[in-house]
């Protein structure tokens, strides 16, 4: 058995039947008192496990660094991200247009052609919610991550499903989150962690979940989506499950700017070990520029290790596949490149040889690979782009001057951020970030995972028609006590 399996069964071993349905119970019956907290009193929840998870750093950012392999600065910076996003949901709650109330007075002369009935309507929240903790970000796509973060400031309990890459540091995580919310007056069932494949696949099955939520493999991810749209009641799932990052350059900006196209790539692509879900995993890289030449001189980053055994075997194992594919030749290689920690690897091929293989040439290959692709005409990249699945992210490197509408029409649609003369490592928690896009990157296109939109996947509209106002929510009354902007009749309300 090796040291990371001991350490699982040692630290989290598998969640029983009678075990979950207690934490099931206990999550149903946290739902309605949950929900009927006022945005602000969540908040308050949210600003209290931030401040917990900030007091616990010195404990748990040690663990994490023996679990992952990560270095310090990076887990602190990632555990700062995290709590920052807990505080950023609760000025979202606190300013209440996430509830995107509307209402519509009665109309006896609607134009439409008959009367226009009492309409109003909000969001509110799903219900208890199970979300599979990511590997590769043991903070911020974890126990306390993003989906717990949006989906606790929906107004939905959480069961969160340990990930077996940092099982210490998952049980540590989440007796700091239990004991935050309980001493802040969470109802009891708030949060709870559920460990095991078994365990998991059951709670997505029990028809008291209402929705899902995952980051990992498209293997993975997709069997967890079959199972949540298969039920007697399907639910919604949200799966982040894989994604290649193709970065277009087009000639004017290897002609402009060559050497710090490379290094910047070269950095992108070897950040994190290259084990971030928006590594650009496929350059496209004008023929005679001059910029194969510059990657092939450029200075590769030392090898560092990956999280743990099972990726450093699976990225060996795509790497090898993709260096015995006739169409592929190795443009640079760092030493021990399937050694454990392995140096970084930038592959070859042209355009013709993408177009006639693209499926296999394309694979991701999750740690620090990366595929060059060489192109004779700038008119060849929209169908390049077009051999691509559904993405997270897609970049172009360009200038001003650059016709380049007709790639950014094909990546538009081919991804869900599109970014211009910079690389797509590092996602900004922000208002307007979008992570998610068409299948594979995501299940479900219309959602992202970061960012404030976050909690409108475990969000679902009522309308009220014709209620007294005593028995509507307080976002629908006309007396507004909640100060939260609203739509009025058509025309757009101010809150506080």
């Amino acid at each position: 058995m090796t040291a990371i399996a001991q350490t699982t069964a040692a630290v989290l071993p598998p969640t029983t039947d009678a075990e979950l349905e207690q934490l099931l119970a206990a999550a149903q019956t946290a739902a309605a008192p949950l929900a009927a907290r006022r945005p602000a009193e969540r908040a308050e929840l949210l600003d209290a496990l931030a401040d917990a998870l900030d007091a616990a750093a010195d404990q748990l950012v040690p663990v994490a660094e023996r679990e992952t392999r990560l270095p310090e600065a990076r887990l602190r910076g990632e555990l700062k991200r995290t709590t920052f996003q807990l505080r950023l949901f609760g000025e979202v709650l606190r300013d209440g247009g996430y509830l995107d109330a509307r209402i519509d007075h009665a109309d006896a002369d609607w134009p439409m052609g008959a009367p226009r009935p009492e309409l109003r309507r909000v969001l509110a929240p799903l219900g208890p919610v199970v979300v599979f903790a990511a590997s590769n970000f043991p903070f911020a796509f974890s126990v306390a991550g993003g989906d717990t973060a949006s989906a606790l400031a929906a107004g939905s309990p959480v069961l969160l499903k340990a990930h077996s890459g940092h099982p210490g540091l998952s049980r540590l995580t989440a007796d700091v989150v239990v004991s935050a919310l309980r001493d802040a007056g969470a109802p009891d069932g708030t949060f709870a962690l559920i460990a095991g494949t078994a365990a998991g696949a059951a709670a997505l099955r029990d028809p008291r979940v209402k929705a899902g939520a995952f980051t990992g493999s498209i293997p993975g991810g997709r069997a967890l989506f079959d199972i949540a749209s298969s039920r007697p009641e399907p639910i919604p799932f949200f799966g982040e499950l894989g994604s290649n990052n193709p970065a277009f350059v087009t000639e004017a900006a290897a002609a402009e700017r060559c050497a710090e196209i490379a290094e910047g790539f070269v950095s992108s692509f070897t950040l994190g070990a290259g084990q971030f879900c928006t590594k650009p995993g496929t350059l496209f890289v004008p023929a005679d520029s001059g910029l194969v030449e510059a990657l092939r001189d450029a200075a590769l980053p030392p090898a560092a290790p990956l999280l743990n055994e099972r990726i450093q075997s699976g990225y060996g194992e795509v790497l090898q596949g993709l260096q015995s594919n006739p169409r592929l030749e190795v443009l640079v290689q760092g030493a021990g490149p399937l050694a454990d920690p392995p140096g970084p690897t930038l592959l070859r091929t042209t355009a013709a040889d993408m177009l006639a293989e693209p499926h296999a040439l394309q694979t991701e290959c999750f740690g620090p690979t990366a595929v060059v692709v060489t192109y004779d005409d700038e008119s060849q990249l929209p169908k390049l782009a077009e051999t691509f699945e559904g993405q997270l992210t897609a970049t172009i490197h360009g200038t001003d001057s650059c016709q380049v509408e007709a790639l950014v029409e094909v990546l538009a649609r081919k991804a869900g951020r599109v970014v211009w003369n910079q690389w797509p490592t590092g996602v900004s928690v922000t208002y307007a970030q979008q992570h998610g896009g068409p299948y594979p990157a995501t299940t479900a296109v219309g959602s992202t995972s970061v960012g404030t939109a976050a909690m409108e996947r475990f969000l679902r509209p009522i309308a009220y028609q014709g209620f007294p106002q005593h028995l509507l929510p307080e976002a629908l009354r006309e007396d507004n006590p909640l100060a939260v902007p609203r739509l009025m009749n058509g025309q757009r309300e101010g809150g506080r």
